[in-house]
């Protein structure tokens, strides 16, 4: 009985052998290579960028003026940031004013004194005796003065009163009188006075006319139609409860 084979590669002629194993091993390559694609494994080659050439269509007019304008600005000159700058000239102000004042006239002292209406129509000069009239205008001595002058009475230009008097008054003073001498100065005033008799005794009314003296208005005395400034005068001051009385 005639016994059955199958057949073996192996019977097969070499050349045909080894274009089977090649196409088996190209299939396997393949397959696992669009595995590995779908995977995502191996990345896909990347496409070349196209590269071209830049033209620039800017006219030739354009190009020429941008030319320039670029020639204008490397030909600009540099300005000197080292150029010194000019200083200000200082101002000074004048210590003294540039513009003098006038001078101002020199007022000389007047050579008469201020008097009050009364002052002036006491020492109005038309108002004495003439001179040959005899003594009949001349003050009364009435005694010596501290040096052994003439003591004259004197004669009021003014009568003080009774509120001029009333801030020397002691308190408590009884009634009575206070006397006192008084040289005479220009103006009908009286200074260096000196305190001569008071009654009663210890009463202080002398004091409070001496006091009260630098108030007083009194005429120079005359003689011979002359006033007698810086001469002696008596002053006598009458107190009473109820007024005042001046002699």
């Amino acid at each position: 009985m005639p016994a059955y084979r199958l057949p073996s590669p192996y019977d097969r002629q070499p050349l045909k052998r080894r274009l089977s194993g090649f196409a088996l091993a190209l299939a396997i390559n393949v397959g696992l290579l669009l595995i590995l694609l779908t995977l995502g494994v191996i990345p896909p080659p990347s496409q070349k960028t196209m590269s071209g050439i830049v033209v620039d269509l800017v006219p030739q007019q354009r190009s020429t003026t941008m030319k320039k304008t670029q020639k204008t600005e490397v030909q600009k000159p540099k300005v000197e940031t080292n150029r010194p700058v000019p200083k200000l000239p200082k101002i000074v102000l004048p210590v003294k004013p540039t513009i003098a004042p006038p001078p101002q006239p020199q007022t000389k002292p007047t050579p008469w004194l201020e008097m009050s209406k009364d002052e002036m129509a006491a020492s109005d000069i038309s108002k004495l005796p003439a001179a040959g009239s005899g003594g009949g205008g001349d003050s009364e001595v009435v005694g010596r003065g501290p040096n052994g002058e003439a003591l004259y009475a004197a004669e009021w230009a003014r009568e003080p009163t009774d509120a001029e008097l009333a801030g020397y008054i002691p308190r408590n003073a009884p009634e009575g009188y206070g006397l006192i001498a008084c040289k005479t100065v220009a103006g009908n005033r009286v200074e260096d006075c000196v305190e001569l008799e008071q009654n009663p005794a210890g009463s202080h009314l002398a004091s409070a006319v001496r006091q009260a003296a630098w108030q007083f208005r009194v005429r120079p005395p005359r003689k011979g139609g002359r006033a007698l400034v810086g001469s002696w005068v008596r002053i006598r001051i009458d107190y009473y409860h109820s007024s005042v009385g001046r002699d």
